[in-house]
C-alpha cells in the first residue's frame, strides 16, 4: 500500500473512532451504528471494573453486542426522567494498517459517567484502552470489533 493511502486510511480510522465517542456521548444510536461493520463484536466484558480492587462498579455494562444492529442506548435514556451522560476522551492512537482492508488500533481513553439521581454514586471515571479491529467496505473503514482494558476505575 502506497504511504499516501495507509496515512488516508490511518485518519479515516481517526474519524470513525470520534463518530463512535460522539454518537456513545451523545445518545445517538444511529451515528454509532453507522460506523459499526454488520457482523460486528463489542466486547465491554469487564468495562467498568477496577483492576487494582477488582470491585465492578457497574456489572450491568457487562455485554458483547453481536451485530451492528445489536447497538441501543436505551440504557442511557430513561424517557422524560434524568439520564447517565458520559464523556469520552480518545487520544494516543496507535493504528495499523494489516492489509488493503484490514487495521488494528489501540487507543488511550479516558471517560466520566454522570449518574442520575438515585445511583449508588455520583460520577465514575476510568483510564484505560480501547482494543479496535477494523475492515474496509467498499470505500469506508468500520469498526469491526472493540475491547475495552481498564488501568483504573473510580467512584465518587
Amino acid at each position: 500500500m502506497k504511504e499516501s493511502k495507509r496515512l488516508a486510511a490511518i485518519e479515516e480510522i481517526k474519524q470513525l473512532k470520534a463518530k463512535y465517542w460522539r454518537g456513545v456521548d451523545s445518545g445517538d444510536g444511529k451515528l454509532v451504528r453507522s460506523i459499526l461493520a454488520e457482523d460486528c463484536v463489542l466486547d465491554y466484558m469487564g468495562c467498568c471494573t477496577d483492576p487494582v480492587t477488582g470491585t465492578d462498579h457497574m456489572p450491568q455494562m457487562n455485554v458483547v453486542m453481536s451485530g451492528r444492529d445489536a447497538w441501543q442506548t436505551d440504557n442511557l435514556d430513561p424517557g422524560d426522567g434524568p439520564r447517565l451522560v458520559t464523556v469520552h476522551q480518545g487520544h494516543q492512537s496507535e493504528i495499523e494498517i494489516t492489509g488493503d482492508t484490514t487495521a488494528t488500533g489501540i487507543w488511550v481513553f479516558s471517560d466520566r459517567f454522570f449518574m442520575p439521581p438515585g445511583a449508588p454514586f455520583e460520577r465514575l471515571v476510568g483510564y484505560g484502552h480501547y482494543h479496535d479491529t477494523y475492515e474496509k467496505v467498499g470505500d469506508t473503514w468500520l469498526l469491526k470489533t472493540t475491547r475495552i482494558t481498564r488501568l483504573r476505575v473510580e467512584t465518587t
